[in-house]
């Protein structure tokens, strides 16, 4: 994909890489930083039975290789590749605000149309906020749309809010290709990689993750922890207006 060969050419690639961790729901890459990505819940399109091939021996390869995993057909070796570029991207916080993705949502879709390309912890309190509020999610809820939903709803949304793992999934570039060109677009979650690169490509604001304590968002890595479960990290959010 394009926006991840964009940001491979703008990370450093001159850092060890300390560790990696793959739990049932998060992976993390020490190098640099560390940087975190959403496990998939699907293999993805990998033709081995093993979603990694190389498991138990990945620490024998550079930075760049790991982060150029990205690009896998295993969305497992995928969420290595974007930890690994997450690990490695400083992010400038002189750009960044503490803001929840989801209050940024409800004040830019206060009265109007919302698509949310993932079921966020957010969306109930979003309902009574928004016009319109349509949540597209691969294993949908009680009154979500199914993936293919997307193809109509994204369009006519004011604001859209699409889930980091489409970096992983590979699905990124076309769901920013069904935005309306005036609607307001958040990218979000763990696997976001904070990088300006991404205005670019007509995104308006990168919620996302910096992990200030390496050690313990590993170790709840490790153990299984959720998204919401993870310590030593902060969120925050960078906004192409500033």
């Amino acid at each position: 994909m394009k926006i991840i060969e964009d940001l491979l050419s703008t990370v450093d690639f001159e850092a060890p890489v300390i560790d990696i961790r793959q739990g049932p729901f998060q992976t993390a890459v020490l190098t640099r930083h560390c940087g975190l990505a959403s496990t998939p819940q699907h293999q993805g399109h990998h033709h081995s039975k093993a979603p990694v091939k190389e498991a138990g021996f990945l620490m024998d390869n550079d930075a760049r290789t790991l982060a150029c995993m990205a690009n896998s057909p295993s969305f497992h070796e995928a969420a290595i590749g974007m930890a690994t570029i997450n690990s490695l991207i400083d992010i400038d916080e002189q750009r960044c605000v503490e803001l929840n993705a989801g209050d940024l949502i409800a004040e830019k879709g206060r009265g109007r149309s919302v698509a949310i390309v993932g079921h966020f912890p957010f969306v109930p309190k979003l309902r009574g906020a928004v016009r319109n509020l349509w949540v597209i999610e691969k294993n949908p809820r009680e009154g979500d749309f199914l993936e293919a939903d997307a193809e109509t709803l994204i369009p006519q949304a004011d604001v859209v809010g699409i889930t980091g793992t489409a970096f992983t999934n590979h699905t990124i570039e076309h769901l920013l290709h069904l935005c309306n060109p005036g609607a307001y677009v958040v990218i979000l979650g763990g696997t976001v990689p904070m990088s300006p690169v991404l205005f670019d490509y007509g995104i308006d604001a990168i919620s996302g993750t910096k992990v200030i304590d390496n050690e313990m968002a590993l170790r709840c890595v490790s153990q299984g922890a959720t998204f919401r479960q993870i310590k030593g990290i902060r969120l925050l959010t960078m906004r192409k207006d500033g």
